[in-house]
């Protein structure tokens, strides 16, 4: 099973890591998942003003159709968080970013096997993007998504948690990544859904598959 995964606190600029510059990433704790060659790399940071999260996703083929956001593109190529402030397993946040940073967000009010959510809801002030992405050496190459999440966005969930979150404060979350490797084509084929914990199921919607985002402190 996953382990747990500690966020770091960083003086870095919000600016600068929205732009995933990597001098301001470089210190942070990254996780990794995914089958060879479409791994997925996730790092995220607090400030003072926000949730800061970085994902770098190898793919040298990524594509995309849908360009308006809250479109269904977990039906194509995406890399997805499922965040719960408050670990109940309900009314957690779920945002989605696809390869021309295309945004779906929403709340999830129940998981899956009774899945509902409500994709007209939209976390405010979100700001999402998305540059290329170079691999080290002889790594792959892809595309790397940034979010900057502000802490008074997260006061629309029906929540009660601290925030912005103290040192040793714990969510739940989980990651996953969508891979559609044969294209617009054949989009149903071989399809790869990749959760960071396992959820051991046909949904990412497993809350009991979510694991411990721990609130630490400098980077």
């Amino acid at each position: 099973m996953a382990a747990d995964y500690t966020v770091s606190h960083t003086s870095a600029s919000d600016a600068d890591l929205l732009r995933a510059d990597n001098t301001a990433w470089a210190a942070v704790a990254a996780i990794d998942w995914g089958p060879a060659p479409w791994v997925t790399r996730f790092r995220a940071v607090t400030t003072p003003g926000a949730l800061l999260l970085r994902f770098d996703v190898y793919d040298q083929n990524p594509w995309h159709t849908m360009t308006r956001r809250d479109e269904h593109i977990w039906e194509e190529e995406v890399v997805e968080i499922f965040l719960d402030p408050d670990r109940t397993g309900l009314n957690y946040y779920e945002l989605e970013i696809n390869p021309v940073n295309v945004l779906c967000d929403l709340v999830v009010v129940k998981p899956w096997p009774e899945l509902h959510s409500d994709p007209a809801w939209d976390f405010a002030g979100v700001e999402t993007r998305v540059v290329p992405y170079r691999g080290e050496q002889a790594g792959p190459d892809g595309w790397t998504a940034t979010a900057r999440l502000p802490w008074e966005g997260f006061r629309a969930l029906p929540s009660r948690v601290m925030l912005p979150p103290k040192a040793g404060d714990r969510w739940r979350f989980n990651l996953y990544r969508i891979k559609r490797p044969h294209g617009p084509a054949r989009p149903h084929d071989d399809v790869i859904h990749a959760a960071w914990s396992p959820t051991g199921g046909p949904s990412f919607h497993v809350p009991a598959a979510f694991r411990d985002f721990v609130f630490g402190g400098l980077a």
